[in-house]
């Protein structure tokens, strides 16, 4: 069994090749949402992946992630072959080369800001100067004065905050965002996409964001549509319009 590269605060080359991934349908049928999806994102790139709803977004970023398993295909961090990873080597894969922010911030009502952002460092084991780095993290975000405070002490931009330091303690070479700014109103999901690309610039990571949102998606580097299982880019003028792409799937 391949065992993962240490790349620990490194940003890294992401290749998906053929990936397939399908579901049985309640009448037998079988649904095919990714269909020979294949794309290279370079190391610290920005990507946006828009689509409509249903369209397998967040299959294709859960597969990524290896949260689920593609039928066919291959997908590569670095010099990882991430679809061949199992049991102990896959969890150290998760816990330290790939960082989640999900739509639901799903910090833990118990804990304080901080200990939600060291989670993840509990799971490799928990390390020396880890507490320094989460205090960072959130000073980073703006959340300095926060630490102590509990989740239904904070607004709801503040806990994605939390979530995005979170996703960010064990230095993964891949941030993978799935509707980030999905449950906020227009101008603090605009600050959350603004925050999520100063930190991909100063860091290094690559970063991949699904959203419905066309006027989060032409803020990032490239944005890619996802629409009957195929990967196509979507282009933008210098006003954020849509040059050649999804039409009317812009978001608030």
């Amino acid at each position: 069994m391949q065992k993962p590269a240490e790349q620990r605060g490194i940003a890294e080359d992401l290749s998906i090749s053929g990936l397939s991934r399908s579901f049985s349908a309640p009448n037998g049928t079988e649904l095919k949402v990714l269909d020979d999806v294949s794309c290279d994102i370079a190391a610290g790139e920005t990507v946006a992946v828009v689509g409509p709803s249903g369209s397998g977004k967040s299959t294709l970023l859960n597969c990524i992630g290896s949260l689920e398993r593609p039928n066919s295909g291959s997908i590569r961090l670095g010099d990882t072959e991430v679809t061949s990873l199992e049991g102990a080597e896959l969890a150290h894969f998760r816990a330290l080369r790939v960082g989640f922010v999900f739509q639901d911030h799903h910090l833990l009502p118990q804990l304080t800001a901080l200990e939600n952002v060291l989670l993840p460092d509990l799971a490799v084991g928990g390390r020396e100067q880890a507490a320094e780095r989460a205090r960072e993290l959130l000073l980073g975000v703006g959340l300095g004065g926060r630490v102590d405070s509990f989740p239904h002490q904070l607004s709801g931009g503040e806990r994605q905050r939390v979530a995005l330091a979170r996703a960010l303690i064990n230095a993964p070479g891949l941030l993978l965002c799935d509707e980030p700014t999905g449950n906020l109103d227009r101008q603090t999901g605009d600050d959350v996409v603004a925050l999520l690309l100063d930190i991909a610039a100063g860091q290094p990571v690559t970063a991949l964001m699904v959203t419905h949102n066309l006027r989060h998606a032409a803020r990032f580097g490239r944005c890619l549509q996802l629409h009957d299982g195929k990967l196509r880019p979507v282009e933008f003028d210098e006003r954020g319009e849509v040059l050649d792409g999804p039409p009317g799937e812009a978001g608030t």
